[in-house]
């Protein structure tokens, strides 16, 4: 979508929800120059625009961002582009998104990090690299955490795989805090989960299908928690985190007031083992869909507080990678396009999570645990990213219909209610609805 060339937008008449601001009432909101010029009660903006949006029966909010998006560049664009997931990401509202760097090649180079940076990528929202921690997300030797750093990486992690030794944990950990860097954990022992496409469980057993155990997560977020909590100001994020195991290590760092923090996706508050039914491999990702127990801890913590934030693991892959036997297809499911309308149905409607929560997970939750300054709020002079949505709107999503270049979503045909309107990024129109 091209983006409007005014330099100057006022959104009017809209419901604003700023959760870091606190403050949940109606409100205009005046952009100018890329950031927050003025917000004030309605009809109260002092100043003139050169563009209005009329906002009036919408929720306005600060500029989604998303933790955790795979956008497959460099070297595998046949899945997705930098141009075609940023598009995918506008459509669903978000603003802003962090890249792993499961790539081919990983980026673990500040050079890689410039070169997912660069305008020449063709980037419709802000895109905010995560480094690999290790040399080729081997495990084995550290980056250049400071070079990372410096070329513009807010974390780093191994994504795709776990930092299995202690040592090295240890060693990024204490790294990191002296840089005040993020450390990203995918938890899990692949000692544990070898050859394992699913959770181990009745479902499990059923398909004939090895099973990966609830403790081949747990263990690592544990051991991990410990760590944090033994190393003064490091930062460990777990990532799309899924049992309740792991919750309550979680909980056990953040209780000691470790700077401990988690992501859950939105297929994880949704679905079940049990969805993949008769090896279906739109159901097939990593972490697994896990038990009803397991659901419910999430839909707890994503109540109480414990959980930061809502990433949606955005995996997309071809159709010829997913249309394949159960154990040999790719884990992963696309999901930008999504996670509000799965937020809104499942957890506002069903499980009355209040909507000024569920912007939190999407906002000032994701800036406060990679540290993007002057994002997640709409106060005065912050970054003019602003999502604007209808949490009333039903709809149905059409995976061929998507932005991405993937369709591989167990979504597809889904009736939800909550759909994005707009997505402004820079003070200036980035996706509008049809």
């Amino acid at each position: 979508m091209t983006r409007h060339e005014s330099t100057s937008l006022l959104i009017k008449g809209g419901h604003l929800i700023d959760p870091a601001a606190k403050i949940n009432t109606p409100m205009d909101v005046l952009l100018r120059d890329g950031r927050v010029a003025e917000v004030a009660l309605p009809n109260k903006i002092r100043g003139s625009a050169d563009e209005r949006f009329d906002a009036r029966g919408l929720i306005v909010a600060p500029g989604f961002i998303d933790l955790h998006v795979h956008l497959r560049e460099p070297g595998q664009g046949y899945k997705e582009t930098v141009a075609t997931g940023t598009a995918a990401a506008a459509a669903g509202g978000f603003t802003s998104v962090c890249t792993m760097p499961n790539t081919a090649p990983v980026v673990d180079t500040a050079e890689w990090v410039s070169w997912l940076r660069s305008p020449e990528r063709g980037a419709v929202v802000n895109v905010f690299p995560i480094a690999a921690a290790t040399r080729a997300s081997r495990g084995a030797s550290l980056t250049d955490f400071g070079a990372l750093q410096r070329a513009g990486a807010v974390a780093v992690t191994d994504d795709g795989k776990p930092i299995l030794e202690d040592e090295v944990m240890r060693t990024a950990l204490q790294l990191g805090a002296e840089l005040n860097f993020p450390v990203v954990q995918h938890a899990e022992d692949t000692r544990l989960t070898e050859n394992c496409p699913m959770h181990a469980g009745p479902t499990s057993f059923r398909l004939g299908l090895r099973g990966q155990p609830a403790l081949a997560e747990a263990a690592i977020v544990d051991r991990d928690v410990t760590l944090a909590q033994q190393i003064a100001e490091s930062r460990l994020h777990v990532a799309h985190l899924s049992t309740s195991d792991a919750l309550r290590a979680v909980r056990r760092g953040k209780r000691a007031k470790a700077r401990v923090t988690c992501e859950v996706t939105p297929h994880h508050f949704t679905l079940l083992d049990e969805n993949v039914g008769e090896y279906d491999t739109s159901f097939k990702m990593n972490p697994p869909l896990r038990l009803a127990t397991d659901r419910e801890a999430i839909l707890v913590a994503l109540a109480d507080g414990t959980v930061d934030a809502i990433a949606t693991d955005h995996a997309p892959h071809a159709l010829h990678e997913k249309q394949v036997e159960f154990e040999r297809a790719s884990f992963g499911i696309t999901g930008l396009e999504t996670a509000l309308a799965l937020a809104i149905t499942q957890l506002h409607r069903q499980h009355r999570i209040p909507l000024a929560r569920i912007v939190e997970l999407f906002t000032a939750g994701p800036a406060r645990v990679f540290d993007l300054r002057g994002r997640g709020s709409l106060a005065k002079g912050n970054h003019a990213d602003v999502t604007i949505f209808d949490p009333k709107k039903r709809w149905t999503f059409e995976a061929a219909k998507s932005r991405s270049l993937s369709r591989n979503t167990p979504f597809n045909g889904w009736q939800f209610t909550g759909k994005v309107v707009a997505a402004v990024v820079g003070g200036k129109i980035a996706y509008r609805a049809d």
